[in-house]
C-alpha cells in the first residue's frame, strides 16, 4: 500500500495528559501535511484546533475517555460540546462494567443518544477489547450496530492492552458490513498499520505513524 493511501486511513493521535496547545497544533500541522483521516485530540483543545485547521484536516475527539464509566447524560453533554466546538468525529468509550453485567439495553441506548448528539458527525464506539471475552466482543458488534454508530473501535490505548489482529478478525466476522472497524492501541509502524488494514480495519488510531513516516523519509533523503 502506498504511504499516502495508508495515512489517509489513520487518525493521528495525541491524548497525553501533559499535552499543551503548542503540542496539539504541531499534530494538526503534521496531520494537514501528511493527509491523515483526522487528528484525534483531547476535548479541551477541539475549538482551538478546529479554528486553526480551518477545514484542512478533520478534528476527532474522545468522550468518556478513557474509562467509560461516566453517565450516559454526561457523555451526551460532552459530545454536544465537542460538536459545537467543531469536532468532525467522536470516539466514545462504552461502560465496560455495564457490559459485564449484561446491561445491554443501557449500552444500546447510550450509543444511540451519543449518535443523536453527533448529528451528521462520525461516531466511533470504543469497546476496550483487552478487557472483554470473545463472547462480549461479539455481543458489542451487535450493540454497536443497533445503536447506530459508524465504527467499532478496539481500544483506548490506555488500558492493559491495545489492538490485536485476532480481535480485528473476530470483529470483522461479527460486525455488520454497515459498521466500519477502527484498530487502535500500540500501532506505531507502517508495517503494523498495513497488517491491521489487511485484517479488516478501515481506520487506524496511532500516535506513532507520522514519526515512522518521517524516519522513512529521512532514510530516503527526502
Amino acid at each position: 500500500m502506498e504511504i499516502k493511501e495508508l495515512l489517509s486511513k489513520c487518525d493521528y493521535t495525541l491524548l497525553d495528559r501533559c499535552s499543551t496547545a503548542a503540542d496539539i497544533m504541531a499534530v494538526v500541522d503534521d496531520g494537514i501535511k501528511y493527509g491523515v483521516a483526522s487528528v484525534c485530540i483531547p476535548p479541551c483543545f477541539v475549538k482551538e484546533a478546529s479554528e486553526y485547521a480551518n477545514g484542512r484536516v478533520k478534528i476527532c475527539t474522545v468522550i468518556g475517555f478513557p474509562n467509560g464509566y461516566s453517565t450516559a447524560e454526561s457523555k451526551v453533554a460532552e459530545t454536544e460540546l465537542a460538536v459545537r466546538d467543531g469536532a468532525d468525529e467522536i470516539d466514545a468509550v462504552i461502560n465496560v462494567g455495564y457490559l459485564k453485567a449484561k446491561n445491554y439495553d443501557y449500552i444500546t441506548r447510550e450509543i444511540a443518544a451519543i449518535k443523536k448528539a453527533c448529528g451528521t458527525k462520525t461516531l466511533k464506539i470504543i469497546i476496550e477489547a483487552c478487557l472483554l471475552t470473545d463472547e462480549e466482543k461479539a455481543k458489542m458488534c451487535a450493540i454497536v450496530y443497533k445503536g447506530g454508530a459508524d465504527y467499532i473501535k478496539t481500544s483506548t490505548g490506555f488500558s492493559s492492552g491495545g489492538a490485536t489482529l485476532s480481535d480485528v478478525a473476530l470483529i470483522k466476522a461479527n460486525i455488520s458490513p454497515l459498521v466500519k472497524i477502527k484498530a487502535a492501541g500500540g500501532i506505531r509502524t507502517v508495517e503494523q498499520a498495513e497488517q491491521f488494514i489487511a485484517q479488516g480495519a478501515d481506520r487506524i488510531g496511532t500516535s506513532g505513524i507520522i514519526k515512522a513516516v518521517k524516519q522513512l523519509e529521512k532514510e530516503k533523503g527526502e
